[in-house]
């Protein structure tokens, strides 16, 4: 329930706490703080402002990610994507790229012949150092970072016409949770020349069961130190989450199997659900489903993070059932996977 000052949570207990107004209010403190101290950092040179190491370090804390180190130094994955480019993006092609990060996809998009490239970066310190990286390499000429979600974009106010070329590698750990979904959705139907090129063309999701104490520890507690702390599940992850399997005791209750298919190019790319029903190897409790992703980007070239391949920067999705299912080997267990634009649950 929720009123003017804030909300009202029910604990499982029965117990009724009162903490909207409070955390609404230490979120706006927080944006603000942020807010103001981007503005100090991204001032030009020209308004004689130096900006301060300690700001610098604040801000990148709290708004860059720090997978994208993890990323840019996962091998497999750029060659695979430099790759994928120069053998999709026809010469002269005109570009869009969403998300721009480091600028890398952009300048890869460059040197594979696009005769023009955007690349749209929503997080304003990255969109600056994309900048500066463009620059660097001298291709500020070539190439565009635009400080905005794709999401907000005009292709005739921003980008002089509809795009030949859509890159679009916004994945996590399970495929649609940095938004994959609504922004293809969106830059398919405003930004992108009908029947234009889609890298990538098909997202795949494959999973199997698993249980893990030791995982369901990272989202779930009763108490510690004898004190019941139980009212910080209300805090606890409803979807799916990252976990790098093969790091924690686990054991798996069926073979990999295909989950769901998303067509960019075709499908509607809504919220949606399927029905799954997979086949017990093991007696046991399935805790949740582990799920891993397949990109197709095109001439052969597919992406993956499944729990073999320590490799990848990218971690596993781990998606906890919302109560605990027995197996038994040989047979099936019926489960409802479903997705809304950012997340992955499942239901016995």
């Amino acid at each position: 329930m929720q009123d003017t000052q804030g909300a009202r949570v029910t604990s499982a207990s029965g117990t009724r706490y009162h903490l909207g107004a409070a955390l609404l209010e230490s979120l706006a403190r927080e944006m603000t703080a942020l807010a103001e101290e981007t503005s100090v950092l991204l001032r030009t040179p020209a308004e004689g402002l130096t900006p301060d190491a300690d700001i610098f370090a604040r801000i990148a804390r709290r708004n860059v990610p720090r997978w994208h180190f993890a990323m840019l130094n996962d091998t497999a994955r750029n060659e695979a994507l430099t790759t994928a480019l120069e053998r999709g993006i026809p010469p002269g092609a005109r570009v869009l790229d969403i998300g721009s990060g480091s600028g890398l996809l952009a300048i890869a998009a460059a040197r594979a012949g696009a005769g023009r490239v955007f690349t749209c970066e929503m997080n304003p310190l990255l969109a600056e150092v994309a900048r500066n990286i463009v620059d660097a390499h001298g291709l500020s000429g070539v190439i565009t970072v635009i400080g905005r979600a794709s999401t907000e974009l005009d292709a005739e106010r921003d980008l002089g016409g509809p795009v030949d070329v859509l890159v679009s590698e916004i994945v996590d750990c399970g495929l649609i949770g940095e938004g994959l979904l609504p922004s293809v959705r969106h830059a398919r139907a405003h930004l992108l020349t009908p029947g234009g090129v889609m890298l990538p063309s098909v997202g795949r999701l494959r999973g199997q069961l698993a249980s893990s104490d030791a995982v369901l520890r990272l989202n779930q507690v009763t108490a510690a130190s004898g004190i019941d702390v139980s009212l910080m599940n209300m805090l606890a992850t409803r979807g799916h989450f990252p976990v790098r399997l093969n790091t924690w005791p686990h054991q798996v209750l069926s073979e990999p199997a295909p989950l769901a298919t998303f067509d960019l190019a075709r499908d509607a790319l809504l919220p949606g659900q399927s029905a799954l029903s997979l086949p017990a190897t093991a007696d046991g409790e399935a805790q949740a489903l582990v799920v891993w992703f397949e990109l197709d980007m095109g001439h052969g070239i597919v992406l993956s993070n499944p729990p073999d391949h320590p490799g990848s920067h990218w971690m596993q999705g781990w998606i906890p059932l919302d109560k605990p299912v027995p197996t038994k080997a040989g047979e099936p267990v019926s489960l409802r996977l479903s997705w809304s634009d950012f997340t992955l649950r499942v239901r016995a």
